[in-house]
Order: structure tokens, then sequence, then C-alpha cells
């Protein structure tokens, strides 16, 4: 079920080339696509066999190298 209005942007020929969505139906789908990317960072990141190191200690070095 796709839970957006969409109106539909169409060439000559009626092909869609585009679409317009309402404003609060593209700030959901920005935020459920910012999940996703952070759903499959973490996944890459717990299938890698990189060294671990605790959460505090990650943003520790994030926020010092900023």
């Amino acid at each position: 079920m796709n839970p957006f209005k969409a109106r539909y942007i169409v060439d000559e020929k009626g092909n869609r080339v585009g679409v317009l969505l309402d404003w609060d139906d593209y700030r959901r789908l920005l935020e459920a696509l910012e999940e996703l990317e952070s759903i499959k960072a973490y996944d890459a990141a717990k299938a890698s066999d990189e060294e671990r190191i605790p959460f505090d200690k990650a943003i520790e070095e994030i926020e010092h190298s900023r």
C-alpha cells in the first residue's frame, strides 16, 4: 500500500517523467530513507571483520575530529 498522494508530470506522450508530493509526504519519505540507510550501515558494520569499539568511544572520536 502506497501511503503517499502523488501527482505526476507527464510528457507529450503521456509518459510519467516526474512526480509531485505533498511536503509532509516528502519529509516522511526522506525520514524513511534515512532510517533505511542507518539499517544498511549497521548491517554492513556488523558483517565487517573490522575492530569494534564501544559506542561512547566512537562518539568521542567523532566529536574530537570536528
